[in-house]
């Protein structure tokens, strides 16, 4: 199918009078934007059965979450009110209109405010039927309002509220063209969806881990998380003022070098005064530039990585960030307690190098400064020399004199650290040339990866694996 990008007043119209779905608008936070282009549609009796705004906290908790205060614009208050509000469609409606497929549609959101110091975003949803009678499909997602003016980001919210209802019943065979759809009629510059997910009978067959790497495929967001259970979360609720590491990865497969990088860099970790393990996370990051590597997203191989990293229980990443420091940049939006990046001593000697940095008026200054805040170190995984056994470290990376006084006093005041290796009888095998020895069928293989992670790849055939 092929995706054509409508009109929203004809989107809005085509649903008023060319669909039999009916049901109720709850949106608070950023005025009533979604029912309002139905109204001017024309026709939005044979849409619109309810609007609401439940403004004032107290109307929202006595509605939506039995009187009790809670957080308003969260994952959690939206399913309540999509709880609430198809309930109540359901029981009033459903034997006066048998031919109506019922649907509630919500939004809670903070826009802008009058000084601009708040972080405009907000969820927004959608529980419907396809056909009356038949049980009900849920899809959410948490949207970042880029936009610098509240009126502006009001009119986004409403565009993408029709974008969403009307992908909900024109496109929701087709996962790909709902998700470029839901940016029709706006510039991709006005907002980021950082999460989405969907659920029901008739969506049970989209992975949403898929659909997240979507997200960033489809320049929609920069990045998206999996928790260690393989669940899509939003970044701003996992991470808000958490201790993270990260490490940046092809994990094609895990070996024991790379478990050996996760292992020893948490332990240096530890030796934080303050460290506190029940507010720490670790994350593998795949870049999308690692998953387009043959040219277009291979959904089975991408999925094989996550299952693996889940297995020894770690969180993953997938962004389209290529430069470290706007990976920092984009770890230090979400007011991190502290933050560890780990990078092999190859990727170092990049990070130093002038010749990346031609496109910042500060060349490599500024994005030394960008990179290492107060907060932030790099982890130092060693190397070995080419053609010998002698580990390479931080203190013998080769550098330009001016850029080493620089380096020198990153080291000094601790903002670069090394890893303890304790794998380094293997630092020489890469895990592509793993990869490649399992697509051979060469037994060999298995002396380079962690016996849990072995028995997956033989027990469920990954990576091209044949007995």
């Amino acid at each position: 199918m092929k995706h054509e990008s409508i009109p929203t007043n004809r989107k809005a119209l085509k649903i008023n009078l060319d669909t039999d779905f009916y049901g109720s608008f709850a949106e608070i936070g950023g005025g009533q934007e979604v029912a309002r282009h139905f109204f001017l549609a024309g026709g939005a009796s044979g849409t619109v059965a309810k609007t609401i705004s439940a403004y004032d906290k107290r109307f929202s908790d006595v509605l939506y979450n039995k009187g009790k205060s809670g957080r308003y614009v969260s994952e959690n208050r939206l399913l309540k009110m999509l709880d609430a509000e198809y309930k109540e469609i359901n029981k009033l409606l459903k034997e006066i209109k048998p031919e109506a497929s019922f649907f509630a549609f919500a939004d809670t959101v903070e826009t802008l405010n009058f000084t601009k110091t708040n972080f405009a975003r907000g969820w927004m949803g959608i529980r419907f039927q396809l056909n009356p009678e038949s049980k009900p499909n849920t899809v959410i997602l948490h949207v970042k309002l880029l936009e610098d003016d509240g009126l502006l980001q009001q009119k986004t919210l409403g565009i993408l509220g029709v974008n969403l209802i009307y992908a909900c019943i024109h496109y929701y065979k087709y996962p790909n063209i709902f998700l470029q759809s839901l940016t029709d009629n706006l510039s991709r510059d006005r907002f980021r969806i950082t999460m989405m997910r969907m659920s029901g009978p008739d969506l049970d067959y989209v992975d949403n881990r898929l659909l997240g790497v979507q997200l960033v495929k489809n320049g929609m967001t920069h990045a998206i998380m999996y928790d260690k259970y393989g669940n899509l979360q939003q970044p701003s609720d996992m991470l808000y003022k958490k201790n993270v590491l990260a490490f940046r990865g092809s994990f094609r497969p895990i070996t024991y070098v790379a478990k050996d990088i996760l292992n020893k860099s948490l332990e240096l970790f530890q030796k934080d005064k303050d460290y506190e393990p029940d507010n720490t996370l670790s994350f593998c990051e795949i870049t999308l530039n690692n998953l387009l590597s043959e040219g277009q997203i291979n959904e089975q191989d991408f999925l094989q990585r996550v299952n693996m990293l889940n297995d020894i229980g770690q969180n993953v990443m997938v962004s389209d960030i290529r430069e470290y420091y706007k990976l920092v940049e984009f770890f230090s939006m979400f007011k991190l307690k502290k933050l560890r990046i780990v990078v092999g001593v190859p990727t170092l000697e990049k990070i130093m190098d002038k010749k990346y940095y031609t496109d910042l008026r500060g060349s490599i200054m500024e994005a030394i400064a960008k990179m290492f805040q107060q907060n932030m170190k790099l982890y130092i995984y060693p190397t070995l020399s080419k053609g010998s056994d002698e580990l390479i470290t931080s203190a013998s990376v080769k550098m330009d004199d001016d850029v080493h006084l620089l380096f020198e006093y990153l080291r000094r005041n601790r903002f670069i650290l090394d890893i303890p290796c304790g794998m380094s009888q293997q630092l020489f095998m890469k895990s592509r040339e793993v990869l490649q020895m399992i697509r051979e069928g060469r037994p060999e293989w298995e002396k380079y990866v962690p016996m849990t992670v072995a028995n997956t790849i033989k027990k469920k055939k990954l990576f091209g694996y044949r007995e």
